[in-house]
């Protein structure tokens, strides 16, 4: 097959003709590492799409091909590793409703951050608040919620950019005391006490 792909992969021609050849045996390779057909199929997508984005940027001396394996191989492996991630930090969020709190001090500010949060989450454009909330809530690919609202996948990009940058701006007041939860958060799961 490598025979076969484009020596000219960075230009228009040459990216649809490397997409075509390689997608599916991509596509194939992340599904054996991934269980979900879902994430193998945004895994190779966000493989193609940064390689696109960043074509100008990036040289390529070897093999096109390996290069897009190990890209896959790394995406997929970072999926993975975020599912690990989410999956303890469930388990922590089951064992530590409020009941188990430290104190007061830390119910009242989670009260208060989450009233924040909320306040924060209003001043975002009604469209873009849906957006968010189906990329975040309901942890819906981008490329789900494009189909989902009829939206272009780069909509909903900038749309869930837009959202994130207005909340960065409403809770920088907090911002370095979520810092301070998510290391506490990654030294507890660094230590393996879960």
């Amino acid at each position: 097959m490598t025979n076969t792909l484009p020596l000219h992969w960075n230009t228009e021609a040459g990216f649809e003709e490397l997409f075509r050849a390689l997608y599916a045996p991509l596509y194939r390779y992340a599904s054996g590492l991934l269980a979900d057909e879902m994430q193998a199929e945004e895994a190779v997508q966000d493989v193609f799409l940064r390689l696109w984005q960043q074509k100008d940027q990036v040289s390529i001396e070897t093999n096109v091909q390996a290069y897009l394996y190990r890209a896959v191989h790394n995406q997929s492996m970072n999926i993975l590793n975020h599912e690990k991630v989410k999956e303890k930090y469930q388990q922590y969020a089951r064992h530590s409703s409020p009941q188990y709190a430290d104190g007061p001090a830390q119910g009242m500010y989670a009260k208060e951050l989450q009233q924040q949060i909320g306040k924060a989450m209003e001043k975002i454009p009604e469209k873009c608040r849906t957006v968010f909330h189906l990329s975040r809530q309901e942890e819906l690919s981008y490329k789900e919620i494009a189909a989902k609202l009829g939206l272009s996948i780069k909509t909903v990009e900038n749309q869930v950019a837009k959202a994130l940058k207005i909340l960065r701006t409403e809770l920088k007041d907090y911002l370095p005391m979520l810092a301070v939860m998510v290391t506490i958060f990654k030294l507890f799961f660094k230590n393996g006490d879960l």
